[in-house]
């Protein structure tokens, strides 16, 4: 009905009014009658409908030759929701029909009332999905009844982006005159038999549907119960016996000592301690161990747990119940409302020194509600609080007299004595047949006291045979639901997975498409992500900023581990612990979220319906064979892992649907037939990084929806000319190796580059190797962000010309979002231009020299004005203390590397207010330089400071006695020292500064790490962390 409509209502009706127009021209008179008959052939196929209704059809108006494809998707991507891997696909389908009701393609006859039906359907049962998906343990009828759902809603939305797909194609053509016209007419012609297929599906689904519907009342879900009661999976933490626990005695002693101190006598206040860590660290444990050595100290003591769902009447109620008061205090107390119980509770702690332990808060709003029952009464009385979440442990002990103590795995050692100790008894009663298996399955536990006892409890009731142990290790995944002895465990980790969002549930579920161990980048991520469609904007905020506050989120509720901490106190990467990626797995498979192969990896036999998404990590033949045999087209991503036989990987034309491509650091990949890719219509994020590849497929200038191009660590040196069409391209990544650092020669910028006016992110471009023209459309990208670029000229006056470009398309870009320019100059190219570059960039917060040239002088727009600015590596030729003071003013200013080559005198002085911020400093002697350097920091300089690098030069130290200044520095955690002098400076002098830095240091409240470096000898001092080990 509506390709109908489509063709008659805006389409070949008004054309024949130009064929009327036009008979009037003479010319035209022979042809013109052939195209009478052929347009009465078309108007009469056209008119007879191909089905009846169809409801998803209207995507086929041809309003897109009025609104371009663009303006369309984005229209529809705005309204899609986010969707969890339990709810299938319903949410942002649901969303794109919400978005279709908004478009032209809505306003034909029957079309409004055919997708507003089909998007209440979808709604209602969207609603009832969620509802079930709160269940701890769902019925087998609920997850057979979602799982039907969720593998139509997949179905559907494929349809639909084919759909948009075929419309966008359309509307990319311009209007044209009447032979245009016949063009267009004859492509559609070409396409109808894919139309009549597609909408062929479309009923298909209909039925499809309608059966979903009838099997939910065939089924009474409604009729299911929704409240379990369930066993606190973490009681047995509160009565285990302290022999049976190893490692907690250093945290329990620090612990118990910091409760009990009283630094000032004079003040009393009550002390809050946080515990926070992983589910199954031992948090519980822990504070129990404290509570048990300090109790003695103590007027009354009380213990209560909050959970998932807090009743605060209840716990009011718990902690009276447990503290010493008369019988008439608390009659009545099963009529009290909430607000009389945190009264009585206050009036009865008013005048005691208490101690509370308050265990497993799981939110801010938890800890608001209870914390006002417990009175600031200058007694020295202690709270202790566990929790998963980084946010919620900082609320419960913010201020002066607060503590957060972050949860660690058990170190080797401990992992093997209570491994050992739970199945024979003693930790040196292991049989050498069973220490290599042993070691595999404690490797997986991670440290995790939980799961370590939990596999030591399942393996005490096996047989001691490798074989079965090892059956045990290759199964512990599967295990987790199916075996009794790990229940406890199951439900520890369950129960932080339950807490979350939908869409944190997608995004922690998406990472199981890496293997163990693997370190997975936050930029990556975050644009997969995106990507797949997982993310929407909220309350203004871009895609990026919120997949990043999902990254974030899921640290902080411990979920995933933080890796690569930088300046900002945020993780550039993460890391999934081994038993939670055992769940997530589980969990994946379960809503055939994602299918994994290779490696052990077999769950393409387990998984009900569809691949949707598919990780490779290891491919053979075997492999082959059996993708060979399976429908890809319906895979939305494909990861390929560091594959070495990527030959044998099924051709890219099987995988039309795929939205993210990924092949990093697949060495063979110019084995792999590449031909196909330009079908991938949906693509949005194609990796080739670490592959080796040297050119990039002709044809990938047709993927028009790509949005990530990440081409590091690849040979290739030069982009396709056309690369200029890929207008939606936001991330352009070349030849960056890590954060920083280009290698030799990087990429030509291509000509016309200033038509990609969507880029955010460009890496590794050659200025020199490009032409003059390309460096100056530069300056047109005004969404850029992040510009990563070589200058590798020599100061070749033939060079000139592209510096002065470059410095005015920097000109133009100031004004724009600029957030961070990083120019590497690997030959020691002046930079100098860079003093000229106006007007202040306000947007800048990062900026990086790289490579060997040195500035004469702090570049003008280096000023306290520049209150974006959090990050700055700087090579100036002398390291005067104008400089510094200037730097000092830098408001935001967060970590800051500055290398020198010669001094303006031997003893520098931190001194006076500076460096509000500072967080890291790296003060860097050039290798060629000849100058002494002796810095030192006097009270108030850089009071945040936490990392500290610098050099000593041990002669000139030597007369201030090897003086440093680090007890000025509060917050300092991390030192590195490395010691320089003349080459007749005597090995009892350098040992001498060493001792007084070591001695300096080790007076220092924080006792932070120290490592001391001979820069000359090439040897080290000494470092702390290894004393400790």
């Amino acid at each position: 009905a509506a390709l109908h409509a489509m063709f008659v209502r805006q389409g070949l009706q008004s054309r024949e009014a130009d064929m009327s127009n036009a008979a009037h021209c003479p010319q035209l008179q022979p042809w013109l009658g052939r195209a009478k008959a052929k347009t009465q052939g078309i108007l009469q196929l056209v008119r007879t409908p191909l089905v009846s209704p169809l409801p998803c059809s209207s995507l086929h108006s041809d309003h897109t030759k009025h609104k371009p494809r663009d303006g369309f998707e984005r229209g529809i991507e705005r309204s899609m929701a986010v969707v969890s891997s339990s709810l299938g696909v319903l949410g942002p389908l649901v969303g794109k029909l919400t978005g279709l009701l908004a478009n032209e393609c809505a306003r034909l006859k029957g079309v409004r009332r055919e997708i507003r039906s089909l998007r209440s359907e979808l709604t209602c049962m969207h609603g009832a999905v969620q509802k079930y998906t709160t269940l701890q343990d769902p019925d087998v009828q609920v997850k057979a009844w979602i799982s039907l759902l969720r593998e139509l809603a997949y179905d559907i939305e494929d349809v639909i982006d084919k759909f948009i797909h075929q419309l966008g194609n359309e509307g990319h053509q311009h209007q044209g005159g009447f032979k245009e016209f016949f063009r267009k007419t004859a492509r559609r012609l070409k396409t109808m038999g894919s139309r009549r297929g597609i909408a062929s599906q479309i009923e298909d689904l209909k039925i499809r549907l309608k059966e979903v519907k009838e099997l939910k009342s065939s089924y009474k879900l409604d009729d299911i119960p929704f409240e379990h009661s369930t066993v606190d999976p973490r009681l047995s933490a509160l009565f285990v016996e302290e022999a049976h626990l190893v490692g907690i005695d250093g945290p329990r002693d620090d612990l118990a000592n910091w409760m009990l101190e009283d630094k000032n006598g004079s003040i009393k206040d009550c002390k809050v301690l946080s515990i926070v860590g992983f589910g199954g660290l031992g948090k519980t444990t822990l504070a129990r161990e404290v509570y048990r050595k300090i109790r003695g100290h103590f007027d009354c003591q009380a213990f209560v747990s909050v959970s998932q769902k807090p009743n605060v009447k209840k716990i009011m109620k718990d902690l009276i119940s447990q503290m010493p008061c008369k019988k008439e205090f608390i009659e009545g107390i099963d009529t009290w409302d909430e607000n009389k119980c945190i009264e009585n509770l206050k009036e009865l702690l008013q005048d005691k020194r208490y101690l509370i332990i308050i265990d497993d808060i799981w939110s801010i709003s938890a800890w608001d509600a209870i914390k006002y029952a417990f009175p600031e009464n200058d007694f020295s009385s202690r709270i202790i609080a566990t929790t998963r979440n980084v946010d919620v442990a900082r609320s419960c002990s913010h201020g002066g007299n607060g503590r957060m103590y972050e949860m660690e795995a058990l170190n080797d050692l401990h992992s093997k004595r209570l491994f050992f100790k739970r199945i024979f008894g003693s930790e040196d009663c292991c049989p050498d047949m069973l220490k290599q298996v042993s070691n595999k399955i404690l490797k997986k536990c991670g440290g995790l006291p939980l799961a370590i006892i939990s596999i030591a409890s399942l393996l005490a009731n096996r047989p001691v045979v490798k074989d079965e142990w090892e059956r045990v290790r290759r199964s512990i995944g599967s295990a987790l639901d199916k075996n009794r002895s790990l229940d406890g465990m199951n439900n520890i980790l369950s129960l932080s997975y339950n807490d979350l969002s939908p869409n944190l549930k997608t995004c922690l579920l998406y990472l199981c498409i890496y293997p163990e161990d693997y370190v997975i980048e936050r930029n990556v991520l975050v644009r997969r992500w995106i990507a797949e469609g997982f993310i929407s904007e909220e309350r203004g905020q871009g895609k990026q900023e919120v997949a990043e506050n999902h990254f974030y989120e899921l640290i902080n509720k411990s979920m995933v581990q933080p890796v690569e901490i930088g300046y900002d106190g945020k993780a550039r990467a993460c890391q999934v612990h081994d038993m939670m990626l055992e769940l997530i797995i589980s969990k994946s498979v379960e809503d055939n979220f994602i299918s994994l192969a290779g490696h052990g990896q077999t769950d393409l036999a387990k998984r009900d319906g569809l691949i949707r998404r598919l990780s490779v990590q290891h491919i053979d033949q075997e492999l082959a064979s059996i993708l060979a045999n399976e429908d890809l087209s319906h895979v939305r991503s494909l990861t390929v892992i560091a594959s070495t036989c990527i030959k044998h990987l099924p051709r890219l034309v099987r995988f039309e649907a795929l939205r993210v491509l990924d092949f990093q650091d697949c060495k063979s990949l110019h084995e792999y037939d590449m031909n196909g890719i330009d079908k991938l219509f949906q693509l949005k994020y194609l990796s080739f990084r670490g592959t080796r590849m040297s050119k990039l497929p002709s044809k990938i200038v047709r993927l028009y929806d790509l949005e990530t191009l990440d081409l590091r660590n690849t040979h290739i040196k030069e982009l396709p000319a056309r690369i200029i069409l890929l207008g939606k391209l936001q991330h352009l990544l070349t030849e960056t190796d890590s954060y920083y650092i280009v290698r030799e020669g990087g990429t030509k910028i291509p000509n016309g580059i200033g038509n990609m006016r969507n880029l955010e992110v460009i890496s590794g471009f050659n200025i020199i190797k490009s032409s003059l023209c390309a460096v100056e459309e530069l300056g047109n990208l005004t969404s850029l962000k992040e510009l990563h670029l070589q200058l590798d000229g020599g100061g070749s006056q033939e060079y000139k010309r592209h510096e002065d470009i470059l410095l005015s398309s920097l000109c133009k870009l100031c004004t724009c979002k600029l957030q961070s320019l990083w120019i590497h100059t690997p030959d020691s190219t002046p930079i100098h231009f860079l003093d000229s570059w106006s007007p202040l960039p306000h947007n800048l917060q990062i900026f990086i020299m790289g490579g060997d040239y040195y500035l004469p002088k702090l570049p003008k727009w280096i000023v306290p004005a520049l209150a974006s600015l959090t990050y700055l590596d700087i090579n100036l030729i002398e390291a005067i203390e104008e400089d510094l003071r200037i730097l000092g003013e830098m408001p935001a200013l967060l970590c800051l590397s500055l290398a020198f080559s010669t001094v303006q005198k031997e003893r520098l002085a931190l001194q006076g207010v500076g460096f509000p911020c500072l967080k890291e400093f790296c003060l860097i002697r050039a290798t060629h330089c000849t100058s002494a350097i002796y810095l030192t920091f006097e009270e108030g300089a850089m009071p945040k400071l936490e990392k500290l690098a610098l050099p000593l030069f041990a002669s000139v130290a030597e007369e201030y006695g090897f003086y440093l200044g680090l007890g000025h520095l509060p917050f300092l955690r991390d030192a590195k020292v490395t010691l320089c002098s003349y080459a007749d400076t005597s090995f009892e002098i350098k040992s001498a500064a060493a001792a007084a830095i070591r001695k300096e240091a080790n007076s220092h409240p924080n006792h932070p790490r120290l490592s001391i470096r001979d820069r000359t000898a090439g040897w080290q001092y000494y470092n702390s962390d290894e004393e400790e080990n």
